[in-house]
């Protein structure tokens, strides 16, 4: 999954220009634009979006009056020609403040911020879309992010100080414990079997006094998670075996 992103300003140059920039990075697609705060204040209930570009002075509605009427905002970055803006937007803990015109340097400036703001090394976050949507993870693997929705994840194994996340699509690695991704996990959908493993738990498809099965991969149960493993099952016929 791409970041998304929604640009909203009252000059279409300036939209050009944002886009052109979100267009050159991989990981980022577009989402859709607005010209004024209303649109985007409808547009933000009805899709998804991961970080807003966000125009300050706009007719009817400022940027920052959109931020306050948002229940739970995607993160934003402010771009304006006006400095005098910069305090009430960094008020409402937006992640940047581009004076326009915005050079591709500078823009690469906030996209890193954004990723700061979203995966750190050593730490896993949990997100979730607008609206109760679905929930996905951002790991960082070297100076790229992953979007990681959290219904493709099979499993989590640990190797050293590397963790590894295991989709049907991809395999992505960061340098984090498995403890810490166990913490954000949805405790309903995943089961920590093993010091070194953590398994989807709609996917297992059969198991065992010592091992978990999913599709031709088995893992092994660790000794000192036997009994929670299986009362997490619900099954007692290996308990204390």
């Amino acid at each position: 999954m791409k970041t998304k992103c929604l640009i909203v300003d009252d000059e279409p140059l300036a939209i050009e220009v944002i886009k052109s920039h979100i267009e050159k990075i991989e990981s980022f697609e577009i989402a859709g634009t607005c010209s004024d705060a209303i649109e985007a204040f409808n547009f933000l209930q009805k899709n998804q979006v991961d970080l807003m570009f966000l125009d300050i002075h706009m007719p009817e509605m400022k940027g920052t009056e959109l931020i306050k009427n948002l229940r739970n905002p995607p993160k934003v970055v402010l771009t304006t020609a006006h400095r005098q803006y910069a305090l009430e937007g960094f008020d409402l803990n937006v992640l940047d403040y581009l004076l326009k015109p915005i050079s591709f340097e500078r823009f690469m400036q906030a996209v890193d911020k954004f990723y700061s703001s979203v995966a750190v090394n050593g730490e896993v976050t949990m997100h979730e879309s607008g609206g109760g949507g679905q929930k996905f993870i951002y790991l960082r693997e070297k100076n790229v992010i992953h979007k990681i929705p959290v219904s493709d994840i099979i499993y989590a194994e640990s190797m050293g100080d590397i963790l590894k996340i295991h989709t049907e699509e991809r395999i992505v690695s960061c340098r984090c414990t498995i403890s810490s991704i166990e913490k954000v996990f949805p405790e309903d959908e995943f089961l920590r079997i093993h010091r070194s493993f953590i398994v989807s738990i709609n996917r297992i498809s059969s198991f065992s006094p010592v091992y978990i099965r999913i599709g031709k991969k088995e893992f092994p149960i660790g000794p000192s998670y036997k009994n929670a493993v299986f009362k997490k099952l619900d099954y007692k016929g290996f308990l204390n075996s």
